[in-house]
């Protein structure tokens, strides 16, 4: 399984005409299918910094929405415009037009052959769901902002298998030593306390940004 991120408020990859922006977008190649996590807040960046990495976009089958905040749901219309069959998984019951497939996220749900949601958790200030996945080096975590906490979402994950990594926004947590056992930990977009986390854990924690790349 490889994870691209398309969208961040970083740049990873230099000089290739990336954009950074506030919000998060994350590419999941999962064998042959394209499965796109949240899309960011401006389509246009979206659809740039997907050019740019050589994404054949038009082939993304589904598309996953952590929480109806703009910064993750703002470049849906767009990326929509583009595609024919689409299955859409989020909280709003909002199809938009026809040829798309709207799953409205309530209990924990599989989405594809390793690609599972926790369903919607409880957030603050709005409910939340994050990704599970089952990837060759074990299971991770892929998640939006981490409005239903970090711990919560690692509880509900181990419900799976034991966790190796996790990679999204983490908001303002701050319970680092919920992390000692992770093998990858990657904070991006709206994490508060990404220099501690560095520091703490600078062995195994990545930086994020646009291009950035995990083959797992």
């Amino acid at each position: 399984m490889i994870l691209t991120i398309v969208y961040d408020n970083n740049v990873y990859k230099k000089n290739l005409g990336l954009k950074s922006d506030w919000g998060f977008a994350c590419l999941i190649e999962n064998k042959d299918e394209l499965v796109l996590f949240d899309t960011g807040a401006k389509g246009d960046i979206l659809l740039n910094n997907m050019k740019k990495l050589g994404i054949n976009f038009e082939n993304i089958s589904k598309i996953i929405i952590s929480h109806e905040h703009y910064d993750h749901n703002g470049g849906l219309q767009k990326i929509l415009s583009f595609l024919k069959d689409v299955k859409v998984y989020r909280f709003k019951d909002e199809k938009q037009r026809e040829g798309i497939d709207l799953i409205c996220v309530n209990k924990p749900i599989k989405i594809s052959d390793n690609i599972y949601s926790t369903g919607r958790m409880k957030g603050d200030p709005v409910d939340e769901q994050s990704l599970i996945l089952k990837c060759r080096e074990g299971w991770f975590i892929l998640a939006g902002c981490s409005h239903n906490k970090v711990k919560n979402i690692i509880k509900k994950a181990k419900e799976y298998g034991e966790i190796k990594g996790i990679i999204g926004g983490f908001h303002a947590f701050s319970e680092f030593n919920i992390l000692k056992n992770m093998d990858l930990i990657c904070p991006t977009h709206c994490t508060k306390y990404k220099e501690k986390i560095y520091d703490t854990f600078h062995n195994k924690t990545k930086k994020g940004g646009v291009g950035k790349i995990f083959d797992l």
